[in-house]
């Protein structure tokens, strides 16, 4: 049976050549053949993989994805004044192609069912380093052997991608899942150019897509992969990848007309910390070190914005600064955050099973407040969820969450109107909404935090609710300005601080967060360490902090906005 969704890229041969070759292979089926395995060499075997260029395209960029097997090639078109994205992979022959049908078959029952126990005792040191790759490999080996083909050992290996990347991999878009640059992946139908969203060269068209039949199977098989069903009667899955990935699936042409799509958010197994935000400029260390302030003090706190505003990523970024202690519950649809926390209860919501009732966000959330949990971060606020949410605010446990609004205004009226419907008493809980945006500056998009502010109860003559600007960015030349910060007041009253006390202790923190930003301190676990440490000694942190500059003779204390 022909596996046309995985279908590599041929090289085709004159009929003489291809004829001369198949009898040769069969001529070898009948003694049998020894397959050379040796690790793949560049110097010893050559290139498997190479690439001269599109022609009408200047060539701008190249980097590996997944060595030796494949590579991205940007190239840029003048004419049209824009990128193009090229996935290189090794090519086969149509004798190869051919084999590698037969391959998938023969292949497949081993590998997804065998015992590695049951591999023979040559195998066994192999496994033991390597795991299924090992076995995949020693499978391919003795399938070749068994057809009596001999291949070089590119040859081997460039057989051994196309499995691989059939079996444990992402099939067709197995490349473009591979980089680190891409965040996410989108399909919009049959026979269309899959698009990608680049960090260096935003939305570009890249060479992968899908004919009819492919499509729909590859589709059928990320649900099935990640535990979800989706059919003609049921056409519209949101899931998450076994690597974590966001995934929005719609098979058929029962909703999206133009055949089945999908895309694809990447997760990033490297979650951004607060010192990514400060390096991308989405923050400035003023705003993180106040958000620090109202993380650790026990301030409600909703991320809001548009569609790849990056509302989750600093959602997770700031949630690194709870203190290291206390109870922390995760509530999320698809499951996206990363935390190095000790006491973090994690809990994500089902689809119904059979005979079993859905597990929706409200149920969890309920579930969590029997938890006593100090901390609750629920992913995003929808619908009758957000209720539970803001009576867990009332009752003493701090939120954090995200939702969907362009402005504070924006956030408000959506909170106090269906299908939200939260009381306006309740909403005068939340103590900071941050609304954070995807602009462009200097022709290259950005996100920012365009407001933070404060929200300061109910105005007793107008009955609306009050809210006040902590911090606002200017879109003119990139800057952020500040307003006034009552919260502050607030965190300086409960600490029985002096205005002094406050001042010092938001310059400390500065001083800190600028301190491990010079360190590119940027790895979530190393980050968390630091900030832990900070809260175990701050003292001592900042007097190792500060000793090198001491040491230079400088004789005075660094200001953090130098």
């Amino acid at each position: 049976m022909s596996d046309t969704n995985d279908a590599p890229p041929v090289r085709s041969k004159g009929t003489l050549e291809t004829l001369v070759e198949q009898l040769s292979r069969t001529l070898e089926m009948f003694r049998g053949s020894q397959i050379d395995t040796a690790p793949w060499s560049p110097a010893e075997h050559g290139r498997l993989v190479d690439f001269d260029g599109l022609e009408g395209y200047e060539e701008v960029d190249r980097y590996w994805l997944n060595a030796p097997f494949s590579f991205a090639s940007i190239n840029y078109d003048n004419n049209e004044n824009e990128y193009h994205y090229h996935v290189v992979e090794p090519t086969l022959d149509t004798v190869e192609a051919d084999l590698l049908e037969t391959l998938y078959e023969d292949v497949r029952a081993p590998l997804l069912y065998g015992d590695e126990a049951d591999m023979d005792a040559r195998d066994e040191e192999a496994v033991g380093e390597a795991g299924t790759e090992a076995v995949l490999q020693a499978e391919l080996r003795d399938r070749l052997e068994e057809y009596g083909v001999d291949v070089d050992v590119a040859g081997f290996y460039r057989l051994f991608y196309y499995l691989w990347r059939r079996f444990r991999g992402f099939g067709r878009i197995d490349a473009l899942m591979h980089d680190p640059r891409i965040e996410d992946i989108s399909c919009d139908g049959y026979g269309l150019p899959l698009y990608a969203y680049h960090e260096d060269y935003q939305d570009v068209e890249t060479n992968v897509s899908f004919g009819e039949e492919e499509l729909d199977s590859f589709v059928i098989r990320l649900a099935q992969q990640s535990g979800r069903h989706i059919s003609v009667g049921n056409p519209v899955v949101e899931t998450t990848l076994d690597d974590g990935s966001r995934a929005e699936l719609a098979l058929g042409q029962e909703v999206t007309p133009r055949g089945s799509a999908f895309t694809i958010r990447k997760y990033s197994e490297e979650p951004f910390t607060p010192i990514d935000l400060l390096r991308f400029g989405t923050y400035n260390l003023d705003q993180m070190a106040y958000l620090w302030m109202a993380i650790e003090h026990n301030k409600n706190v909703i991320i809001a914005g548009g569609t790849a505003a990056g509302k989750t990523t600093s959602m997770n970024a700031i949630s690194m600064f709870i203190p290291p202690r206390s109870k922390l519950i995760t509530i999320e649809d698809t499951r996206e955050l990363a935390l190095c926390h000790d006491n973090w209860l994690s809990s994500v919501t089902r689809e119904r099973l059979d005979e079993a009732a859905n597990i929706t966000m409200y149920d969890l959330l309920r579930s969590s407040l029997r938890h006593r949990p100090e901390y609750i971060i629920v992913g995003e606020v929808r619908g009758e969820e957000a209720i539970t949410l803001f009576q867990a605010m009332n009752t003493g446990h701090t939120t954090l969450s995200t939702m969907h609004a362009d402005s504070v205004q924006t956030a408000i009226n959506r909170l106090e109107n269906d299908p939200i419907n939260v009381p306006r008493p309740m909403v005068q809980s939340l103590d900071v909404l941050v609304v954070q945006t995807l602009a462009r500056f200097e022709g290259e998009r950005v996100r920012r935090a365009s407001e933070i502010a404060e929200i300061e109860g109910i105005d007793q003559r107008t009955g609306e609710l009050d809210y006040g600007g902590a911090y606002t960015w200017d879109a003119v030349d990139d800057t952020f300005s500040q307003g006034n910060r009552k919260l502050m007041d607030e965190i300086r009253q409960e600490r029985g601080w002096s205005q002094g006390d406050l001042l010092r202790e938001l310059r400390q923190r500065r001083r800190f967060l600028k301190y491990l930003w010079e360190e590119e301190v940027t790895q979530y676990q190393a980050f968390t360490t630091m900030v832990n440490r900070y809260y175990a000694d701050p003292d001592g942190v900042m007097d190792r902090i500060d000793a090198p500059e001491l040491d230079s003779g400088s004789g005075t204390e660094a200001s953090a906005d130098d």
